[in-house]
């Protein structure tokens, strides 16, 4: 209230001086006008000191005002103290951000919406040799080039981790997960993972150099056991002619996984997607229908659907390895009078789903999670029976890592299973260039 008295006392002067000047030229007009010109002056001249200190905020307190100017520059004033503690609170914030972010051992790269480099810390200079403020604003693939990463990057799917060698080292193994936040921002965080994987060298290069090693004895074995096998019957009595037949069942069953051992251990060594040679996708589910058929000996009934025209760019081998896998699991534990459909669609979004669905005995879901990890068996002994190596869906889902898609699992129990492999659109091949298989 008494900032309105000062300013009524301001207004005063003028006021009088007005005053006196319409008494003295006997003119009212007059003086108002002075009044109003006076006090209009005073006004631009406190907007002016307003103009000038708003220019450069940072280097002087607001200006000194009487009445009500002076409350607008004292709220001003309260407001730049506020802001500037505000602004001590997050440098602080920042800083000690900055000191936890360069004592990480793993690199952490702030990626802005635009994909290009922000921010990042010491460690991300010394496994991806970014040099920093060179390299700040860069595209990320710009440093990055590996095809995987960017495959990785623009897929923009980030619920598992890539495992590359470092671009700064290559006896360095990197582990790259991305998270999304903000306005599609992205941390990206990179964990050095040589000891692991070295590691995981080492159990590979034993489990290949083992299943070379058994196939030569193993050779030898069902080398002299065929002849015994094919006259079996016949010639041994029927107890020993029982335990040839086990004996061959048996090696072939170590065979195939050898095989598998062997084929699993070369998908994993490879780092490389696979090549885009096209492949016709009709054919090579026929061929699979036709094994399943010939495996299932009558038992299951399977059926073909094949609603779009378009192939495949990939690993031809790697591929029918895959859909092969699939298709003797499902006649191999749908159970006895099932059916058995295997479906290839093309998605509204350009996606290739190759399925094989069964309306069989179907998976309990607390197993769906681990189907793919190695040897691991929903029934060890229904397995064991039907001869799995329990291999195959780790195959497939290595095989959809080299083709830059993935494996989906849906099944109920009771109700049946569905096994889809996605592939991404540009793995997906028009007809007229696809090499179709005679």
């Amino acid at each position: 209230m008494h900032r309105w008295i000062r300013e009524l006392l301001i207004l005063l002067i003028p006021a009088l001086l007005g005053i006196a000047i319409a008494n003295l030229w006997d003119c009212w007009l007059a003086g108002l006008t002075i009044v109003l010109a006076l006090y209009l002056a005073y006004s631009l001249l406190q907007l002016w000191r307003l103009a000038r200190w708003a220019k450069h905020p940072d280097r002087a307190l607001p200006p000194h005002a009487p009445a009500q100017w002076g409350a607008v520059f004292d709220h001003l004033y309260r407001y730049q103290r506020k802001q500037r503690r505000r602004q001590e609170q997050l440098r602080h914030v920042i800083s000690r951000f900055d000191r936890l972010s360069e004592a990480l051992s793993d690199g952490m790269v702030v990626i802005t919406q635009h994909d290009e480099l922000d921010n990042w810390n010491a460690a991300a200079n010394r496994l991806l040799g970014f040099k920093y403020p060179h390299d700040r604003g860069q595209h990320v693939t710009n440093l990055l080039r590996h095809p995987l990463f960017v495959a990785y990057f623009a897929s923009g799917d980030y619920d598992e981790p890539l495992i590359i060698k470092s671009p700064a080292d290559e006896s360095r193994w990197l582990q790259f997960q991305i998270v999304t936040y903000g306005d599609n921002e992205r941390l990206m965080v990179v964990r050095d993972i040589t000891r692991l994987q070295r590691l995981q060298e080492m159990r590979r290069d034993f489990v290949a150099n083992v299943s070379h090693e058994l196939r030569t004895p193993l050779t030898v074995f069902t080398g002299y056991l065929e002849p015994l096998a094919v006259h079996a019957e016949t010639l041994l009595p029927p107890r020993i002619s029982k335990g040839v037949t086990q004996m061959q069942q048996q090696a072939d069953r170590m065979r195939h996984l050898i095989d598998d051992l062997l084929m699993l251990s070369r998908l994993e060594n490879e780092q490389t997607l696979s090549p885009l040679t096209p492949v016709c996708v009709a054919s090579l589910m026929q061929r699979a229908c036709e094994d399943g058929i010939a495996l299932s000996q009558g038992r299951q009934q399977l059926t073909l659907a094949i609603n779009s025209d378009k192939g495949l760019l990939g690993d031809k081998e790697q591929l029918r390895s895959a859909v092969t896998n699939l298709v003797s699991n499902a006649v191999r534990y749908a159970g006895d009078n099932r059916h058995i459909t295997l479906s290839w669609s093309e998605t509204s979004t350009g996606q290739g789903h190759l399925s094989i669905e069964d309306d069989g005995e179907g998976i309990d879901s607390h197993h769906l999670a681990r189907l793919t990890e190695r040897f691991y068996r929903v029934d060890k002994g229904r397995s064991s029976a039907t001869g799995g190596t329990g291999l195959g869906l780790a195959i497939v889902k290595h095989v959809m890592l080299r083709h830059q898609g993935g494996l989906e699992i849906d099944s109920t129990l009771g109700k049946g299973s569905r096994f889809t492999l996605s592939f991404p659109a540009q793995r997906l091949h028009s007809p007229d260039s696809v090499l179709r298989e005679q």
